[in-house]
């Protein structure tokens, strides 16, 4: 916000307390202001994570039917919510709509390892364990999966947080914010969980107790898990039905990557608008000003406006025949979406003879890099070239390539080679006959019209300048011109041979030599400026633009609703390279958003495989194995990504910025189902039994923590998917995304990673066992003739 001191303002120390009262009231009714778009926004995404945080509790109480059970994670919760928050306070970072998303998403995965631990718990205590036995047997028993899903989920974030430029400023709070909060949450659930449990949870041994609804979800979930494991048998008799799956989900890969439209930010609702209305080339002062009154009572009468502002004449850089508006549009239920809403606006702006409008909505995630001030256009390509002539064509053309474009809905450029424009040559032969320098016209001219201070005064309390020019009832036509007057020092001594030099006050008698030469009736040694110079009137470019100190033209443009960013870059650049062909001196580039996104898309593939390569040697690492990260990435990723891109085509959404962060975020969440499975089936195969019976068994024994993390991250990313409030459209392809992909995710990695696990173990047995240096830390067995009763827990490393 600007402040400006009113003429009149008793100095700096009055205009100081101005200023303090100003604040004071702005404190004082600080609850009574018009909520911005900012505001509102952040507001919303507070309600999506109390939303996301109702429904995460809710599903634990579902599964375990206990609502001192369902203490536990949702004390878990805040905890690791103060912890991220106390972080970032250190870090100095802000609550913005990034962190808040950060921290939303994070509401569905943050109670994951506490989910684990707690029902790993219960379930040994319903096998007849006490609780204090069964809380110690699984520390020893789940601890290190909980390690695993933590550190693996926050390695898909460290690419994100050393990523260079604009992006990696984008990205890096998001990131830092999410790791954080993985971090605290594996701590709390390592430290806090295992004691809660040991204090809050009561005994289930045969014969006690169960509430309505433990006995409720306890009997279904029984009959699920018996259920899955008849199909699971059936499934690893027929494993050749994987690979048909596989080939389904990486043509689909293939297929939604390909087709999906691109853009970076999809479009939002914020209830702002901005824009300029553009007037004919070489418009005064006075007529921007009466277009303005038109443009006011267009802005006025529109049933859809709840506030505007225009200006005109806002800065010397840009042309004078444009002029900014600021549109604050009414409550989302009382009006039109907002694309509508601009497409009505700019046609009836359009009916002011010679007023062109030019309109955008604001997002309230604006990202702006290069040359473009987005007044015209929300994207900007700029061409530029050492030939100016050549920048011109080259320009001109490819505006009229993209004019037969139909995505776009304006297209301008900022060169405007039809300003009015005045050229003033000076006849040097005839003003050294009167004795008038070049410098001396050309100090005149700009004494006269540029409007800069030649002297400053300085009081006590303030400065002021002096600032020399002629009236502007004096400048506004190009015959006043004529009524400028230069000083000669040559016009007496013309005739005798001697010459004044210019600035010097010549004698009495030359004075007097002077008058009778003079016609004009005005002051000795006065020329008149018309006298030494010529005028022509003449159409031209108003300013000539530079990008890298080279001659520029920037064409900015404006998409229509539901069309991608994507398919119009690829257009320009196939267009500008024909062009190209014929002006070789000639580059261009994209500015301004559509910068970015060509830089976020074309590391988009980079990113995904360090995020991958990052999750493997910390799993192999952890696991001490080539082949286990492959299979707990392999069945998890391919289905996920394929879902999450499946479900945007589905719903008419785009590929967008939201949607990549959503993205990174499935490639953390949905490994975990294949942690918990191999993390439970490698104990298994430590204790004895064959890779079969011991990838079933913990299939079946890790199928109740699978679906409660998977439903919590579910829910915790549904508020988003759903969309809540007035810019909630624009974060949707992210809760899309993540909703979409661990719902396909779930239905094909819960038969597939047994397969996978299976053959690459048969991989391992009979390959890379026989090099010494890849030989598994497992050792195989082949038959298993102690297999407890299913579904019954097997002793704990620690007991």
């Amino acid at each position: 916000m600007k402040v400006f001191r009113m003429s009149g303002c008793r100095g700096r120390f009055g205009f100081a307390d101005s200023i303090r009262l100003a604040r004071w009231w702005c404190w004082r009714f600080r609850g009574r202001q018009v909520p911005t778009p900012i505001v509102s926004s952040v507001a919303d995404v507070q309600w999506t994570l109390v939303i996301a945080f109702v429904l995460v509790v809710l599903v634990i109480y579902v599964f375990l039917g206990r609502a001192t059970d369902t203490l536990i994670p949702a004390v878990a919760l805040p905890l690791s919510l103060f912890i991220t928050v106390a972080v970032m306070f250190m870090l100095d970072y802000s609550i913005n709509n990034l962190t808040l998303m950060a921290l939303t998403l994070a509401i569905g995965f943050l109670v994951d390892d506490a989910i684990v631990f707690l029902e790993n718990v219960v379930r040994r205590a319903e096998h007849g364990e006490s609780i204090l036995k069964a809380t110690y047997n699984s520390a020893g028993e789940i601890s290190f999966t909980i390690l695993s899903m933590t550190l693996s989920l926050a390695a898909v974030f460290i690419p994100l947080v050393f990523l260079p430029g604009l992006l990696g400023r984008i990205f890096r709070e998001f990131s830092v914010t999410i790791i954080v909060a993985i971090l605290a949450s594996g701590l709390v659930s390592l430290t806090l969980t295992p004691l809660m449990c040991a204090r809050i949870l009561g005994e289930r041994k045969a014969g006690h107790k169960r509430a309505r609804m433990e006995k409720w979800t306890g009997d279904f979930i029984k009959r699920v898990i018996a259920a899955y494991g008849r199909a699971l048998d059936k499934f690893l008799d027929r494993a050749w039905l994987t690979i048909p799956i596989v080939l389904v989900c990486v043509l689909g890969l293939w297929f939604f990557f390909t087709h999906l439209p691109f853009t970076l930010l999809p479009p939002g609702d914020s209830g702002f608008v901005r824009g300029v209305f553009i007037a004919q080339e070489g418009s005064s002062p006075a007529q921007m000003r009466a277009y303005q009154q038109q443009v006011n009572q267009k802005l006025k009468d529109d049933p859809n406006v709840a506030q505007f502002f225009t200006l005109a004449g806002f800065s010397s850089r840009t042309a004078g025949s444009q002029a900014l508006m600021f549109l604050f549009l009414k409550p989302k239920n009382e009006r039109p979406p907002i694309d509508q809403c601009i497409l009505q606006l700019q046609k009836s702006i359009g009916t002011i003879p010679g007023v062109t409008a030019v309109m955008q909505p604001n997002p309230v995630l604006q990202i702006n890099v290069g040359v473009t001030n987005q007044t015209q256009g929300q994207y900007a390509y700029t061409v530029s070239g050492i030939v100016p002539d050549d920048v011109y064509s080259a320009s001109d053309q490819l505006m009229t390539k993209l004019r037969e474009f139909k995505g776009f809905a304006t297209v301008r450029s900022d060169f405007y080679n039809s300003t009015p424009n005045m050229t003033v040559d000076i006849d040097r032969e005839r003003a050294a006959t009167y004795g008038v320098s070049t410098s001396a016209v050309q100090s005149l001219l700009r004494t006269a019209y540029s409007q800069n201070y030649v002297y400053l005064i300085k009081q006590p309390e303030d400065q002021y300048q002096v600032i020399l020019e002629v009236k502007d009832t004096e400048r506004a036509n190009p015959g006043d011109l004529d009524n400028l007057y230069v000083r000669g020092t040559n016009l007496a001594n013309s005739q005798a041979g001697t010459t004044t030099p210019s600035g010097t006050t010549p004698s009495a008698g030359t004075q007097s030599s002077s008058a009778s030469s003079v016609t004009t009736g005005t002051a000795p040694n006065l020329v008149p400026l018309r006298a030494v110079t010529s005028t022509k009137l003449i159409v031209g470019p108003q300013a000539v633009n530079h990008f890298n100190q080279f001659t520029s033209v920037t064409i900015n443009f404006n998409l229509l609703p539901n069309v991608a960013i994507g398919d119009a870059t690829k257009y320009i650049e196939n267009a500008f390279a024909q062009i190209h062909q014929q002006y070789p001196s000639v580059q261009a580039t994209f500015q301004g958003e559509a910068l970015v996104f060509r830089q976020l898309f074309k590391a988009l593939p980079l990113l995904l495989i360090s995020a991958i390569f990052v999750m493997y040697v910390i799993l192999g690492i952890l696991y001490e194995s080539y082949v286990h990260p492959i299979t707990v990435l392999f069945p998890a990723i391919v289905p996920a990504v394929v879902g999450g891109l499946f479900t945007l085509w589905l719903f008419g959404s785009t590929l967008s910025l939201y949607s990549v962060i959503g993205l990174f975020l499935l490639l953390g969440i949905v490994k975990k189902n294949g942690i918990m499975v191999v993390d439970f089936a490698l104990q298994r195969i430590d204790e004895g039994w064959d890779l079969r019976s011991a990838i079933h068994e913990a299939s079946i024994e890790r199928f109740r923590p699978i679906m409660m993390t998977t439903l919590s991250a579910f829910m915790g990313a549904l508020p988003l998917a759903v969309g809540f409030g007035s810019d909630a459209s624009s974060r949707r392809p992210l809760g899309l995304v993540i909703v979409g992909g661990l719902i396909l995710s779930q239905m094909v990695t819960l038969f597939i990673t047994p397969v996978i696990y299976l053959w690459l173990e048969w991989f391992q047995e009979h390959v890379l066992d026989r090099v010494p240096f890849l030989r598994s830390a497992h050792f195989h067995e082949h038959e298993f003739t102690h297999k407890p009763e299913p579904g019954h827990p097997a002793p704990a490393t620690t007991s």
